[in-house]
């Protein structure tokens, strides 16, 4: 790097001067800065369009909309005893209804202890207790380790008498080879260990040597077997079911009580349906409105990226205007959002046919292919056909439906934006790297060679005119010097 001096020979502000011819030096760089800028400022734009889409195709379109239970048009009720069961229609809900005499509900192997006196004690005992205190309680000799032993189906676990009885078992709630759920009763002060595998396979065994169970009191530990659920159904024969909670005729059925009786009937109502249809709308319609406004939105080209200097010169909030017109535009009539756009209308206007006669048409020109829905023809269509308008948009098994064909568009976009902008095709988080590889990728790798290029260049040419500068005062130091000399001969 080149020595820089002041002007102390010519008297001129060397500094000045200097960045003064740098100025116009540096304009291209800025420039490249800039463009540089515009560019992240797009991919960044691509990225939110992105995750919109991403977020529409796996939360709207494939979890919300296109699944058989957001298409339901039969709602179960039940008579009689209410709390006896809980009943849920299905999208194959027959229509048949059912009078159900619970005689056994399902039970898991279990085992139970036999319980303490809570009640009588000076300290009341409870769930938030520590193992210590239920084992002063019970008159026990505490474990010499500090530690309680457990076996459950050759899991053996450690419990600290430290350990509060819910933090005991929630451990040993957790354990997967135990497969079993642990609860502690307050007001009787027993144990209960359940399988969690309701079938003659379930099992609960205990280690020879466990001192836990101790802890809840001294009695007698029960070992029931476990039971399947006993039903008869329109008075039938009996029926046996594995657990509590099984299928019939299309209603997922829950067993509450046993030693009762209770009907289930279903009834249409398509109101579920219609809010499933009613949501989509609202969802495409704002994703089109999102894409259409990018597309159209006003470009500012006088409002250019602010270089550092701009900056410190502007108020924080002159600032925010700028930038907010500097990226506005950014995706202006982009080819591959106006595509998007142009692929979701035509996927509608394919079957748009059908969906006039549920009533879901598409508004005037200027709306960009906004859909309208007329509530009362669509709940019609669903209680004169139900299959038949729910295929309309989820399909069949052997054709798709409008959902499928919108989700194909989505993804033929998201493959266009992964190879432009280096994008996600699954991730709507928007902190989520770029793939380097991709076309926009490429062009900042580019430009990031140039702008280092350029800075080098610049600084040499910068270094050389303070060169110059530096050889210039030396000249003149030795010029003052030498006339200095002379004058002091024709002085002295």
């Amino acid at each position: 790097m080149a020595i820089r001096v002041s002007g102390m020979s010519s008297g001129l502000d060397v500094e000045s001067i200097v960045k003064e011819m740098m100025n116009a030096r540096r304009q291209p760089l800025t420039k490249l800065n800039q463009d540089k800028t515009i560019l992240e400022w797009q991919r960044d734009n691509y990225r939110e369009i992105n995750s919109k889409l991403v977020d529409f195709r796996n939360n709207k379109l494939l979890a919300k909309y296109d699944n058989s239970a957001s298409m339901i048009t039969q709602k179960a009720v039940v008579t009689g005893n209410t709390s006896a069961l809980k009943a849920e229609s299905t999208s194959d809900a027959n229509g048949i209804p059912m009078t159900m005499e619970i005689i056994k509900l399902a039970k898991p192997a279990t085992v139970e202890t036999a319980g303490m006196n809570l009640a009588g004690s000076s300290t009341r005992l409870t769930a938030g207790s520590k193992l210590s205190d239920f084992q002063k309680a019970n008159n026990i000799t505490a474990p010499a380790d500090g530690k309680y032993k457990i076996t459950l189906n050759g899991d053996t676990l450690e419990l600290d008498a430290n350990l509060t009885i819910n933090e005991a078992l929630a451990k040993i709630n957790k354990s997967e080879k135990g497969n079993v759920t642990a609860k502690f009763d307050e007001v009787t002060g027993k144990l209960t260990i359940a399988s969690k595998t309701y079938s003659d396979k379930g099992k609960v065994e205990m280690g020879t040597s466990d001192n836990f169970l101790s802890l809840f009191g001294s009695g007698t530990v029960s070992k029931p077997a476990y039971q399947a659920a006993e039903v008869k159904i329109n008075g039938s024969d009996k029926m046996t079911f594995a657990s509590n909670t099984f299928k019939i005729n299309g209603i997922n059925v829950t067993l509450l009580a046993e030693n009762t009786t209770a009907t289930i009937n279903t009834e249409t109502d398509t109101s579920k349906a219609v809010e499933t249809v009613k949501s989509f709308i609202q969802d495409y319609n704002d994703l089109l409105n999102t894409l259409t406004t990018k597309v159209n939105e006003e470009r500012y080209k006088d409002f250019t990226p602010l270089t550092d200097e701009q900056k410190q010169a502007m108020k924080e909030n002159d600032i925010e205007l700028w930038e907010k017109k500097a990226k506005s535009g950014l995706l202006r009539n982009d080819d591959v959002l106006k595509s998007t756009i142009s692929s979701m209308r035509a996927a509608v206007m394919e079957q748009l046919g059908a969906l006039s006669n549920v009533g879901v048409t598409t508004g005037l020109y200027y709306e960009n292919g906004k859909l309208i829905l007329d509530e009362d023809k669509l709940k019609q269509a669903f209680e004169n056909n139900p299959q038949g308008t729910a295929a309309i948009f989820q399909g069949t098994a052997s054709q798709g439906g409008l959902f499928d064909k919108i989700s194909s568009e989505i993804n033929g976009t998201l493959d266009k934006l992964v190879l432009k902008a280096g994008t996600s095709k699954y991730s709507t988080d928007l902190t989520v790297a770029y793939k380097t590889e991709s076309t926009m990728g490429k062009r900042l790798k580019d430009f990031n060679t140039r702008i280092a290029n350029l800075t080098d260049r610049l600084t040499d040419i910068e270094n050389n005119y303070y060169k110059k500068f530096t050889a210039m005062e030396t000249a003149m130091s030795q010029y003052n010097s030498q006339s200095a000399s002379l004058g002091s001969l024709f002085t002295s």
